[in-house]
């Protein structure tokens, strides 16, 4: 800014030599500053120079009219060295310490103004020195010194404050007057004196002066600050917004009525227009939706305003009262608005939508698709669109509505236009996974049928190439996946063949699987399965899951299978499970499926001898997860064994409880000793499933079988013979052996030891064991002892001590059983007949002799009659034999013994007399034969 020159009136004489001087080193300064570039940095220190030089002047004051007046020259000229400064380096302003220190020069011409005070001849100085300051505030503002430039603002209000506004004529001095406040009010608002703020601007209404510009520019500072209060407050925000907005359009307003020129006319109406539209947006940010309708009403009618964002603060209003119709028909307008940028046209879809929610959807998709016939849209667009109306998750039939129409908008062959080509490759991939994200939310619902659906439509922004061959793979398994949830095989077969063609792995592999699964076609489930290891990316976890999807189909088979070979290619390897727990499984498989004792039985002896090859520890485990697994083992064999032996398949029965004694047997990290009861009886339960199978298949044991057998008799007679010898049992030994046990033990050891001809005395120890044990019982006694006493196998003295015990027991009864005193009398008399013959007559007689003892004393048929009837018969049939050689004394003693034992049987009476009648008439032939005799 340039000064004209001034005529310089006389100076008096200097009457202070330091006031030219202080004169001279201002000028100095000065000329200093005149010649500084911006090219070169600025020296820091002529702002402070000048500002010392000046604050020593101010001590000299008052000053002469001349002074003043150079004063003021010099700092016209110091201006003018800052506008030059500020327009060669093509900026007003800047925020480098280069800017301020020009700013600083410009404040230091501004107080040497102020410290000359008022000049004659000069017109306006106050305003003058006002408008330095003015300016100088203005940048200091930009540079955001807020401090600084309120200092400025101040500095020029006092300087204008005892002007008389009325009289100021020039419309520049007015102006400025105007632009100060508004100037002071933006600075007191950015430093959040917000009161201030906006008590400068009603001071601002007194300096209107009937001007259309300074409406316009008060009303615009107006609108300014009530935008700022709309974007910054939250609550009381709203309120002191629309306060601020309101007094722009009214200011506005009575611009429009001042106004004199046509472009001061358009110039207000379009700031009216506006701030209507911010007071809008103001109520529909408040939720008075009615307002903004009105708003939008005056905008429409009384101007013609047609701002694209009328139609979208309609419509949001509309959708706030709930009136859709409406809301439906604003957005329809947009779309042949061709001035509604896409971004306003996405944004008012996407608030529609939101509001209206699956009810909309339909009607976002035909405007979307009206709006790609009227122009061109971006496929960022579309990707909005879309995830707009697929929503962010849910269920329900909103959400699968809401699939649908998304899936129909993006099938569109417009809408898989937009993507085409490298520059739509983000959006394409963007499309790509709002589509399949939607895809899996409804798989994870089990909603099989939109989810298939969806990713379907994904696969239309999938390229067919190279780079994208794996995202394709990916695509044709999910689908066979969904496919599969709907149990449509063929459908999900064919997505696996062809994801299989584009990338071939373990994946597809188990998924041919699945389906063979589910089409019950075992075989081919199984051929898939071992086809699995030869994948590249194969692991054994596959073996694994294969064996629990077979379970949950119920293919045994499969599953069986699965496991088998997870154990066979695994064998050395490591494995995702135990071997001990892969095979535990495969026995619980088995067993749910009758017919298949002999799969488990290979499979528990597969067990064991994985036991025997790696250590209980190992293949167990240590602790108690060891111990459980025994267990397990161990109790299952005993289980199976007890099954197969009800069953009465006995081999199997043999096979299982000598498994169960081997696991029994097995003492694991931490214990003391084995399960000695357990083996016990599962070993005697083994031999004994042998004996009953051979008798089953009426083939013979091999001496080698025999010999086997009783080897593990032997180690379970150990355990009977320690047990039987403590005096005291525990209680749980105590339930655990029953005299069962050890009679099956007995009855076994003594027939296989007969069977290698064995001497006899061995196995009369052995019953003779039993019988002196805790667990004896009479019963068994008389098994034995039957069984001793006949067969091919017979052992006369074994049954002669087991009957002899036995018979002892009954009789030492308090309720005697007479039925098998009578059975084993009878047997003891046949194996005395038959192994002492006549050699040893006196001990047969005394057999018959107990009998009759027995029977006397007792009711009539508490002995068993036949049983009497035959000791009668057989004693008197005795006698033949030596009546016929004519031992008289024999024949008596055993007639007599037949007519004592028929005197006691009841029914016997005929018999009786016969036979008496017949030992009178043998007493006297055989007297006469006496005298006979004699008399020769």
């Amino acid at each position: 800014m340039r000064i004209s020159e001034i005529g310089s009136p006389e100076h008096r004489p200097s009457h202070n030599a330091s006031l030219s001087q202080l004169l001279s080193q201002l000028e100095c300064s000065i000329k200093e500053g005149e010649l500084l570039s911006p090219e070169k940095p600025l020296p820091t220190n002529l702002s402070s120079d000048l500002r010392s030089t000046l604050s020593q002047l101010s001590s000299l004051v008052p000053f002469s009219n001349s002074i003043k007046l150079q004063i003021w020259k010099l700092s016209f000229r110091l201006w003018n060295a800052c506008v030059d400064l500020s327009n060669a380096a093509g900026v007003r302003a800047s925020s480098d310490k280069a800017g301020e220190e020009v700013v600083k020069l410009r404040q230091v011409s501004a107080d040497m103004l102020l410290l000359a005070g008022n000049v004659d001849g000069v017109p306006s100085p106050a305003l003058k020195s006002a408008s330095f300051y003015y300016k100088t505030g203005l940048i200091w503002h930009e540079l955001r010194r807020f401090d600084l430039a309120a200092s400025c603002f101040e500095k020029a209000t006092d300087l204008t404050a005892k002007l008389d506004v009325a009289i100021i004529s020039d419309p520049g001095e007015r102006k400025l007057l105007l632009d100060l406040n508004i100037a002071r009010s933006r600075t007191a608002w950015d430093v959040a004196d917000r009161n201030l703020a906006v008590t400068l601007l009603n001071r601002a209404k007194n300096l209107l002066s009937g001007s259309a510009e300074h409406y316009k520019a008060l009303g615009n500072q107006y609108l300014i600050f009530g935008k700022s209060a709309l974007s910054k407050i939250k609550g009381s925000g709203v309120k002191e917004a629309l306060k601020l907005m309101n007094e722009a359009l009214d200011l506005f307003e009575k611009g429009l009525s001042t106004a004199r020129t046509r472009n001061g006319t358009e110039d207000l109406k379009a700031s009216r227009s506006k701030c209507l539209r911010f007071i809008a947006a103001v109520h529909l940010q408040g939720e008075e939706f009615e307002s903004v309708l009105k708003c939008i009403r005056v905008l429409r009618e009384g101007g013609g305003d047609r701002h694209p964002c009328l139609p979208v603060l309609a419509m949001k209003a509309w959708l706030g009262l709930q009136r859709y119709g409406e809301a439906e028909k604003e957005l329809r307008s947009m779309v042949v608005n061709k001035g509604v940028p896409e971004s306003i046209w996405v944004s008012a879809v996407e608030a529609y939508f939101d509001a209206a929610g699956a009810a909309g959807a339909e009607t976002t998709k035909g405007l979307f698709l009206g709006l790609l016939d009227r122009c061109h849209v971006s496929a960022g667009a579309a990707v909005r669109i879309a995830f707009r109306v697929v929503g962010e998750g849910g269920s329900g039939d909103g959400a699968r509505v809401r699939a649908k129409v998304a899936a129909e908008l993006v099938s569109d062959e417009r809408v898989v236009a937009l993507f085409a080509g490298e520059a739509a490759a983000k959006d394409r991939t963007a499309m790509h996974a709002v589509l399949w994200n939607c895809a899996a939310d409804h798989f994870r619902l089990k909603d099989y049928v939109t989810s298939a659906e969806m990713f379907e439509k994904s696969m239309l922004y999938v390229p067919y190439n190279i780079e994208n061959r794996i995202l394709r793979a990916k695509g044709f398994r999910v689908l066979c996946l969904c496919h599969l949830g709907l149990s449509q095989l063929d459908q999900a077969q064919e997505y696996i063949n062809e994801a299989e063609k584009i990338e071939p792995n373990i994946a597809c592999a188990f998924l041919k699987f699945k389906i063979y699964l589910q089409k019950n076609d075992h075989n081919a489930a199984i051929h898939q399965m071992q086809g699995m290891t030869t994948c590249i990316d194969f692991t054994p976890d596959f073996l694994s899951l294969s064996a629990h999807e077979a379970i949950a189909c119920r293919a045994i088979p499969v599953a069986v299978a699965s496991l088998s070979n997870l154990l066979d290619f695994s064998s050395g390897k490591a494995m995702p499970t135990t071997e001990v727990a892969v095979l535990r499984t495969l026995v619980t498989i088995l067993a749910h499926d009758s017919g298949c004792e002999q799969e488990i039985l290979k499979f528990m002896k597969r067990a064991h001898l994985r036991m025997s090859e790696l250590g209980p520890d190992c293949f167990f485990g240590k602790g108690e997860v060891g111990r459980r697994e025994r267990n397990w083992f161990a109790v299952n064999a005993w289980n199976f064994g007890s099954n197969a032996g009800k069953e009465k398949n006995y081999e199997a029965c043999a096979e299982f409880f000598r498994l169960a004694s081997e696991f029994y047997s097995v003492v694991l990290d931490g214990e003391m000793e084995e399960n000695s009861i357990m083996v016990c009886k599962s070993l005697t339960l083994s031999v004994s499933a042998m004996v009953a199978a051979e008798k089953q298949r009426q083939v013979p044991l091999l001496d080698t079988e025999v010999k086997q057998a009783i080897k593990l008799l032997e180690r379970a007679g150990k355990t009977l013979s320690s047990i039987s010898s403590r005096t005291q049992l525990d209680e749980d030994q105590a339930t655990a052996i029953k005299p069962n046990l050890f009679f099956i033990y007995t009855f076994n050891a003594y027939d296989l030891h007969g069977r290698l001809n064995d001497l006899g005395s061995q196995q009369l120890q052995l019953v003779k064991t039993f019988a002196s044990s805790k667990f004896c019982n009479p019963n068994h006694l008389l098994q034995i002892g039957l069984n001793a006493s006949q067969g091919p196998q017979s052992n006369h003295e074994v049954a002669t001590f087991a009957l002899t015990e036995c018979l002892s027991a009954f009789l030492s009864s308090p309720s005697p059983d007479y039925q098998n005193i009578a059975l084993i009398a009878r047997r003891l008399i046949s194996v005395a007949s038959i192994h002492r013959g006549e050699t040893d007559d006196d001990a047969v007689y005394a057999m018959y002799k107990q009998a009759y003892r027995i029977m006397v004393g007792l009711k009539d048929g508490d002995y068993p009659t036949d049983e009497a009837k035959w000791l009668a018969v057989t004693a008197w049939n005795r006698a033949a034999m030596p009546v016929c050689l004519g031992q008289a004394d024999a024949a008596k003693k055993w007639m007599n013994m037949g007519l004592e034992v028929a005197s006691k049987v009841a029914g016997m009476d005929t018999y009786r007399s016969c036979m008496e009648d017949f030992v009178v008439d043998f007493a006297k032939k055989h007297a006469q034969i006496d005298d006979d005799g004699e008399s020769k």
